[in-house]
């Protein structure tokens, strides 16, 4: 006897899945004015970190902030659950400066649970979706239990729960990550669709107790002492409350990894999923980087109010008898317990090629991808999807035009351009690395960058904007007198020079052209600088590094001028590359398969050479 349904409602906008990315899709859908459902397995697990507790790090503190200036939630949920926060990357320039804080796991994901249950037009429901279907115009979503519930656009958000698969050695089984049930038929249901879908796997160390761990040797880890709030609307810094501690592996881990290397399920071949590139499993290091006598990790506190420490490093798949072992080689943690073993998840996830920038399937118009779903891995890089998604899910219904954001605005553009227009054969981080204009897309200039951008669709309050503007108002105020200040040489000044290894002054020099010199900079100039004001730290450092890069930010807006010249050469949708005389035939397969949007996104796609994108401007331009 077949599932008997009845009707469950009409919605504007259907979010499948609680995680990062569906929290963020259906908070930006229903604070647009649509009417937005929310489906989760477990309202229990609303915005769980089954991976890692924390928010941020290198590239994903800048994802964090950019969430943040278009009116997201991720931040302002992270600065209120911080336990410690460091900014990384302060021995390098500005560009790539990020944000990491450790959360509180449990304190997060209740925050974000009564963040989505507060918020209006916003319903949540604990139901397994177990098929979609669209019918005259609508899409459906079918729970386990026959309630229909038919919306105009459906996200999915769907982490790694779609088909998931847990291993432990050899021990395999249908599940979730934390010891959830998987959506194993709603994955039938969305290959019936004929979405292009694929495996992917991803690891989570073991979680020990504290008092198992000797932390008497181990290397301390405390957090900044001025911490910096990942959102621009916190009134006050995140304290820090925690300390971290980082620890080595040795060769007697690596012996006992390698005796047991062929019962891990990667290398017997039982796990067909491509894993995370730049996140391998313990044992995957051990083989790839052979040569190491040792590997670093880091020992992490998952709460406040919980014994459960994380092993951030050290996440595996072998069988649960050797973690244990594997572990106890290691001085601290020779009495180790663990309360939560290891372990590796196969999931299906959509090949991003099938979905356009504004995260719409290509052939299936009203259904949108996000997160892990879309072939991405992290926390940071799902919330931001999400909040792409949802916020053009919500804007498509209202009539009005999509957000697509360009690779010279954002790393959340870069993020969503890379998946789109060149694909992914593994989980998709970001890194500073992925963008050409590190320099422009600075975390610190997040809310210039996007701010006006969330503002004009809605998402930013006017009270934030207001904050912003005055902000940029002291920010341009005092690079113009800055600029206009003259110092005049003096012994103290001089003294300052030579203490500093930096050319004494002979004449009068614009304060500007010194902070410029390497060896000086804002800050040290100050005692100087009879004229300058108290400003607010974040305005100081726009200031100098505004002023210190100023050449080099000029030349890489140039290049981005250029990129934008190429974005606005747009592609009609109905083209056929195979009728271009000139064009390669690997480049009009490439083409055709992806449809880029316009000449820039085209330049992008492998496979597809200068010569290519010059035949297709003269065909263009006939």
């Amino acid at each position: 006897m077949g599932l008997k349904k009845y009707d469950a409602g009409c919605y504007e906008v259907a979010v499948i899945g609680a995680g990062h990315a569906g929290i963020e899709a259906a908070l930006a859908s229903a604070r647009l004015g649509c009417k937005t459902v929310m489906f989760t397995l477990s309202l229990d697990w609303i915005g769980n970190m089954p991976c890692n507790p924390s928010i941020g790090g290198t590239a994903k503190g800048h994802l964090v902030r950019e969430l943040d200036a278009l009116g997201g939630e991720m931040g302002k949920a992270a600065d209120k659950h911080t336990l410690q926060s460091r900014m990384l990357n302060l021995g390098k320039g500005p560009a790539v400066h990020s944000l990491r804080a450790q959360i509180d796991r449990r304190a997060y994901s209740g925050y974000m649970k009564h963040t989505v249950e507060l918020q209006s037009g916003l319903d949540v429901k604990q139901c397994e979706i177990i098929d979609i279907y669209k019918e005259n115009d609508l899409w459906h979503c079918v729970s386990a239990l026959g309630a229909d519930f038919s919306a105009k656009a459906v996200i999915l958000a769907t982490g790694t729960f779609l088909g998931g698969r847990i291993y432990v050695g050899e021990v395999n089984y249908a599940g979730g990550p934390d010891g959830s049930f998987p959506a194993t038929r709603l994955a039938d249901s969305i290959k019936k669709l004929g979405i292009p879908l694929r495996r992917f796997k991803t690891g989570t160390p073991a979680r020990v107790a504290r008092d198992s761990i000797d932390f008497t040797n181990l290397e301390v880890q405390p957090g900044d002492e001025k911490p910096v709030p990942f959102s621009f609307s916190s009134e006050k810094p995140p304290e820090n409350k925690v300390v971290c501690h980082i620890a080595y592996t040795n060769d007697e881990t690596k012996r006992v990894i390698l005796e047991n290397i062929d019962r891990s399920p990667l290398y017997a071949g039982e796990i067909e999923g491509a894993g995370p590139r730049y996140c391998p499993s313990i044992e995957d290091k051990i083989v790839r980087f052979s040569d190491k006598p040792r590997h670093q990790f880091f020992i992490e506190p998952c709460g406040e109010n919980t014994e459960e420490m994380y092993l951030q490093g050290l996440s595996s798949s072998l069988p649960e008898e050797v973690q244990i072992k594997l572990y106890k080689t290691i001085d601290c943690l020779k009495n180790v317990k663990i309360m939560r073993n290891a372990y590796a998840i196969e999931y299906d996830c959509v090949d991003p090629l099938a979905l356009k920038a504004t995260l719409e399937m290509k052939n299936l118009p009203g259904l949108y991808g996000a997160g892990q779903f879309n072939g991405s891995s992290g926390y940071e890089e799902a919330a931001a999807q999400g909040l792409v998604a949802g916020i053009n899910a919500a804007l498509k219904i209202k009539g009005r035009q999509p957000l697509v954001l360009s690779r010279a605005s954002s790393y959340i553009g870069t993020l969503i351009d890379d998946l789109v227009t060149k694909g992914c054969t593994d989980p998709y981080r970001m890194m500073t690395s992925r963008s050409e204009y590190r320099l422009l897309l600075r975390q610190d200039n997040a809310d210039e960058r996007l701010m006006p951008t969330g503002y004009e669709i809605g998402l930013v309050s006017d009270e934030t904007y207001a904050k912003f503007l005055k902000l940029k108002a002291l920010k341009e105020a005092e690079i113009a007198r800055v600029n206009s200040v003259f110092l005049a040489p003096s012994e103290e000044l001089n003294a300052l020079l030579r203490e500093k290894g930096t050319a004494e002054m002979t004449t009068g020099m614009r304060l500007s052209d010194l902070i410029k010199r390497p060896q000086l900079g804002y800050e040290a100039l100050a005692p100087f600088d009879k004229e300058r004001t108290e400003l607010p730290e974040s305005v100081r450092e726009k200031v100098e590094v505004e002023i210190r890069y100023e050449g080099y930010i000029a030349r890489q807006q140039a290049q981005v001028n250029e990129m934008l010249r190429l974005e606005s050469r747009i592609i009609p949708s109905d083209i056929d590359y195979g009728a271009i005389k000139g064009l390669r035939l690997e480049a009009a397969e490439k083409l055709n398969k992806i449809r880029p949007a316009n000449i820039a996104q085209a330049s992008r796609i492998s496979g597809v050479s200068p010569a290519d994108i010059s035949v297709l401007l003269i065909y263009l331009s006939k």
